[in-house]
């Protein structure tokens, strides 16, 4: 039994895993030859897959800066996958070097590898824990260790809340984080669409995977930040949320809607 405690057995590598999948496709090496086999499978489905994921990212690193910009100066990122340089803590804290993040995801590999990775000076904590059981994910010690929820806190729930089903209630999920935290919080979530194609061959590879990809409509990723009020430019395709850098001319192609909005 590992100190999380999950046995080594419970670690599954006979399946893609999201987050691997993910990994593999920024060009990471935290992956296993299943996910990279899904990986090629989606990159076929789904030609622009792969500018799709970076321009996630760079929706990740851009939102992340205008929080900490903001004033914020704890983030909880349920759903972060494996550690991808620059992480969020890594973006955060070269902006404010007292920003404090807790990481969280249900994958005992990415768990494994944040912990040998990330930080522990105490500015960062690292949880196994899953997102469809949010108030055991903001009751974790790990998580109350670095996050005061009655401060304000930047929640991050990107590129994670597609691998919830609706029969897994997702907006009630995140009506849960939403009523933890403070005035002044923030949401940044990004979101897989079908808007712009049809992405029934990528919703294929997932079914062979730990998790399926359930795509959904820009008015229902909007619902997620009910509560909220958006910040310019609401909610965008990832490459439109004020971009660093002039969109690619593919960028209206990628399938991710992406958002930041706060708690007033």
């Amino acid at each position: 039994m590992r100190q999380d405690g999950f046995r080594a057995e419970e670690i599954d590598t006979s399946r893609p895993h999201p987050a691997r999948i993910y990994d593999y496709l920024l060009g990471g090496k935290d992956n296993y030859e299943v996910d990279r086999h899904a990986g090629d499978e989606l990159a076929v489905a789904a030609p622009e897959v792969r500018i799709g994921v970076q321009a996630n990212r760079g929706f990740l690193q851009r939102a992340v800066r205008y929080v900490v910009g903001s004033g914020v100066r704890q983030i909880l990122d349920i759903g972060t996958g494996l550690p991808t340089s620059p992480n969020v803590h890594e973006i955060a804290q070269e902006a404010a070097p007292d920003v404090r993040i807790a990481y969280v995801d249900n994958d005992p590999i990415v768990n494994t590898y944040a912990n040998a990775l990330l930080s522990r000076s105490g500015a960062t904590s690292v949880v196994l824990g899953d997102l469809r059981d949010p108030r055991a994910v903001v009751d974790h010690p790990e998580v109350r260790k670095v996050i005061d929820f009655d401060e304000p806190v930047a929640l991050l729930l990107v590129a994670v809340l597609h691998f919830l089903t609706d029969a897994e209630k997702p907006g009630e999920v995140v009506a849960t984080l939403r009523d933890a935290l403070p005035a002044g919080s923030f949401l940044v979530l990004s979101h897989a669409t079908g808007d712009f194609a049809d992405r029934s061959d990528a919703q294929a590879v997932y079914k062979k995977a730990t998790a399926s990809l359930n795509l959904r409509s820009r008015a229902e990723v909007e619902s997620f930040f009910d509560g909220f009020e958006p910040v310019e430019p609401g909610l965008v395709q990832v490459p439109f949320w004020r971009p660093d850098t002039e969109p690619s001319p593919r960028s209206g192609e990628i399938g991710f809607y992406g958002g930041v909005a706060r708690k007033a």
